[in-house]
């Protein structure tokens, strides 16, 4: 008898989304299995947080599937999102709240009768445990991104998916962050998806890469591919100016 083959973390057919008349995304096409780390690289204004809107159903699409752990975003919205973490903008978390109170709202919309005790040791790691009494309006932007990562881990979902979580944090924090979604990834076969300009984040961490250009995907690498490239003398920087440089002329 065959083993039962789990549906990818996130899978994206044929997207199409925009703001009114304005496109952004054109015939997007995006798979993230399960334990998978996938970063999203890309120029400023091709599309990446368009991208991760609709993912978090925050942006309808104007055309194409998504599916979250094989259930419809637009069909099956609830179910969808049950594995979803999304860390918002920095700028989006409740000031007037105290970061617990943060912590206690968003448990409770996913029908948790505490905050997880994974996120309680991410947030003892991240010195974040000190401030959490404090209102989030008077946080740093590197403290309220810790705290908007912690919300996306609450209930822990099967898919992670993150905006530029490493702006603002120091060395020391950004270090524990990208360690502690790796081994959620490994050991509870977590997906990520990562909007990033970070390359050190890709090169040591991410499992794949795809290169949005003009609201397009236009390349996949996979680790392999990423490391046999490195062996050749050819950086992660070099790979995407190069593939840059031959889509250059794609209409917008």
């Amino acid at each position: 008898m065959s083993a039962t083959v789990s549906p990818p973390a996130l899978r994206i057919t044929g997207l199409c989304a925009g703001y009114g008349a304005r496109q952004v995304l054109h015939e997007v096409s995006l798979e993230v299995p399960v334990g998978h780390w996938c970063a999203l690289l890309g120029p400023n204004g091709s599309g990446k947080s368009t991208l991760l809107f609709c993912v978090a159903g925050l942006l309808r699409a104007q055309a194409g599937q998504i599916e979250l752990s094989g259930h419809s975003l637009l069909c099956m919205a609830e179910r969808a999102k049950r594995s979803l973490g999304f860390a918002c903008a920095p700028e989006r978390v409740p000031g007037l709240l105290t970061g617990r109170q943060c912590l206690q709202v968003y448990a409770a919309a996913k029908g948790l009768g505490e905050i997880d005790e994974d996120v309680r040791e991410l947030s003892d790691a991240l010195a974040l445990t000190p401030q959490l009494d404090q209102f989030v309006d008077t946080y740093s932007l590197g403290t309220r991104q810790k705290l908007a990562v912690a919300l996306a881990l609450l209930g822990a979902p099967r898919l992670i998916v993150l905006d530029e979580s490493f702006n603002g944090l120091d060395p020391a924090s950004a270090g524990i962050l990208k360690r502690h979604l790796r081994r959620i990834a490994d050991e509870r076969r977590a997906a990520i998806l990562l909007a990033t300009h970070a390359l050190d984040v890709v090169e040591r961490y991410a499992d794949s890469v795809a290169l949005l250009l003009a609201g397009r995907i236009v390349c996949r690498w996979d680790a392999q591919e990423l490391a046999a490239r490195r062996a050749s003398g050819q950086g992660l920087e070099e790979l995407l100016a190069g593939a840059s440089a031959a889509y250059a002329d794609l209409p917008r």
